[in-house]
């Protein structure tokens, strides 16, 4: 078993346990489309995600990495549309776990890197509800309409659902 120490802006000496493979033996009910790599190259966040904490995951992730960590730029989205909600939001409402103060983002690559934590099953029913986005694109929009629903397309990949194969 792996221990990983994080020391990045938002986390000093947090440290957890690495149980699995990478990329292995996820709960039945998950079964994300994309990698946080694949991810992370298609342009997510507007680039501003993981910009101060690359020690923690696989240099390879970053290679080809949409990333500013200058400024939040929806232009380095795949979509070029902004389809994210300012943090503060998501701490108003309750989605972030202490251990992930990044959001469901962070917990999808710790898991995805082997970490198994209490939190795992309310992130996979969230990242589950994220379905009815998948829905309404496939309802509204004609197959590879890019330009049909690019906030809502952006925002499904996000959530590790590949919104360029509807």
């Amino acid at each position: 078993m792996k221990i990983v120490i994080v020391n990045d802006k938002m986390q000093k000496n947090y440290q957890y346990k690495v149980s699995q493979r990478p990329g292995k033996n996820f709960d039945p009910e998950f079964k994300p489309e994309l990698t946080p790599k694949e991810m992370l190259e298609m342009g997510i966040f507007g680039g501003k995600y993981m910009t101060d904490c690359k020690e923690e995951f696989p240099k390879g992730w970053f290679k080809k990495a949409k990333l500013c960590s200058q400024l939040h730029d929806p232009k380095l989205n795949l979509f070029e549309v902004n389809a994210s909600q300012p943090l503060s939001v998501w701490r108003k409402n309750g989605w972030i776990h202490p251990d992930d103060p990044r959001g469901w983002f962070q917990w999808y690559c710790r898991y995805y890197q082997g970490r198994r934590h209490e939190d795992d099953a309310r992130q996979i029913k969230r990242w589950k509800m994220m379905k009815r986005h998948l829905a309404q694109i496939i309802k509204n929009c004609n197959k590879y309409d890019w330009n049909c629903r690019k906030k809502q397309r952006q925002a499904i990949l996000h959530w590790a659902y590949d919104s360029t194969k509807i």
